[in-house]
């Protein structure tokens, strides 16, 4: 049995232009995971940020619209919510609904690598929701494996 290797964390930087965004970070992790020497393990990929999800799903364009319209009618934007009351909280963004938008969603992964690359389904891909943008932004990618 081969030794568990680590590879280098990695920060992979996003700048968004919308409120409501999503992204594909499909080819940044899988260029970083095939230069990163490991064969086999896995990619530990976590937002840094908690108005921002992770998710994995596919990206035909009307499907990524349909996902950010239900987000916005199951969590509407503008509701009294206590976390944006200037009397129950010091926030001044008025983002709670990028908060639980972001808590269905979740803010990790953990992708499969085999043979050097990321395993994926046949129409998977490793997705970030921005929810509460324009912002910059940081993902935590972590490759572990022989």
């Amino acid at each position: 049995m081969e030794p568990l290797c680590l590879a280098h964390p990695t920060l992979i930087r996003l700048n968004t232009d919308a409120r409501l965004q999503i992204l594909d970070l499909t080819p940044r992790i899988s260029a970083r995971v095939r230069s990163g020497g490991i064969r086999d393990g896995l990619a530990l990929v976590m937002s840094m940020h908690t108005t921002l999800a992770l998710f994995v799903n596919e990206t035909q364009n009307a499907l990524l619209d349909d996902i950010q319209d239900f987000l916005s009618e199951l969590v509407p934007r503008h509701r009294p919510y206590r976390h944006n009351d200037p009397d129950l909280s010091d926030c001044d963004r008025l983002n709670t609904d990028a908060h639980l938008k972001a808590s269905l969603l979740g803010h990790s992964l953990a992708i499969p690598i085999r043979d050097g690359d990321i395993v994926l389904g046949t129409f998977q891909a490793v997705l970030a929701a921005e929810l509460d943008g324009p912002r910059q932004r940081s993902v935590h990618l972590q490759i572990l494996g022989s």
